[in-house]
């Protein structure tokens, strides 16, 4: 008698979804490297109602943690693959937008197309020359929905842009790889046959994506922890710092507190709360 087990919690869960991700990932690869990248362009101009097979395709994904440390990311693909040297990573500036992700793509897209136009000119402006490596984009995919995917159209409508083609890609229920949907302004979504090398295709575009994005964010959350603008307030050590995170969440938080809730923390005197407020308020008017 054989028993099949499906865990559901715990370590042998986590080695089935790891296992599930490989096939699905080893699938993917058989299926894409079965198409020549030429069939793969040219099936993705026909989903998304391109005129031609695109040369240049920019991925955006962004990635946080609770609103903190805020990335956005941009990879690049085209008839030659991924072209790594051309990703581009957004550091969010804007205070107000922690954990906006809407906010935070209509950022991202605006630096990245205000940039573009003003170093090549409007994109209907070019000599009609075909570049080899073309600099603006056939299609943007978004790594999100229909809500994405109009915060992206409004920026790209004030921009000039209206007719750059763009579109969603958001994962199905429960995020199931598999049962993505896309949306394209003014039509329905819809979704592709689960062995459409296409929809592979997309996916491996939209993976690679998350991960560059994941990446650059772990990277600026690592040097905002090594570099903490309490460490350079005479008398605070490892203890008070500790005592000042968990009591205000985190350093821009402490540079905002008043002398009298620093002084509320156990461990900080008052002259201490004085210096600490003096460091934060330096030069302000």
């Amino acid at each position: 008698k054989v028993e099949i087990a499906v865990p559901q919690r715990g370590e042998k869960k986590m080695l089935v979804d790891h296992a599930v991700t490989n096939a699905r990932e080893a699938l993917g690869r058989k299926l894409a490297e079965s198409s020549s990248q030429t069939k793969l362009l040219e099936g993705v101009g026909r989903v998304f109602g391109l005129a031609e097979p695109p040369r240049r395709i920019e991925v955006y994904d962004n990635s946080h943690i609770q609103g903190a440390n805020p990335v956005g990311g941009m990879i690049v693909a085209g008839p030659d693959g991924f072209m790594k040297s051309q990703y581009r990573k957004f550091n969010i500036k804007a205070e107000e937008l922690a954990g906006d992700d809407f906010g935070m793509m209509r950022e991202v897209l605006t630096r990245r197309f205000t940039r573009l136009i003003k170093e090549q000119g409007e994109r209907d402006g070019d000599s009609g020359e075909v570049a080899e490596t073309p600099l603006w984009p056939d299609l943007v995919l978004i790594d999100g929905g229909q809500g994405q995917l109009t915060a992206a159209k409004a920026v790209l409508d004030e921009l000039g842009l209206s007719d750059l083609p763009a579109a969603g890609v958001a994962k199905g229920p429960d995020r199931d790889a598999g049962r993505e949907h896309f949306y394209i302004s003014g039509k329905p979504s819809f979704m592709l046959e689960a062995r459409d090398p296409v929809l592979y295709y997309i996916q491996r575009l939209r993976d690679e994506a998350h991960r560059f994005a994941i990446g650059s964010h772990r990277a600026r959350r690592s040097k905002a922890i090594g570099v903490n603008p309490l460490d350079e307030i005479a008398g605070i050590g490892p203890t008070r710092k500790k005592a000042l995170l968990q009591a205000f969440g985190s350093a821009k938080a402490v540079g905002r507190a008043s002398v009298t809730d620093l002084a509320a923390v156990d461990g900080v005197s008052t002259s201490l709360a004085q210096a600490i407020y003096d460091h934060f308020h330096e030069g302000a008017e």
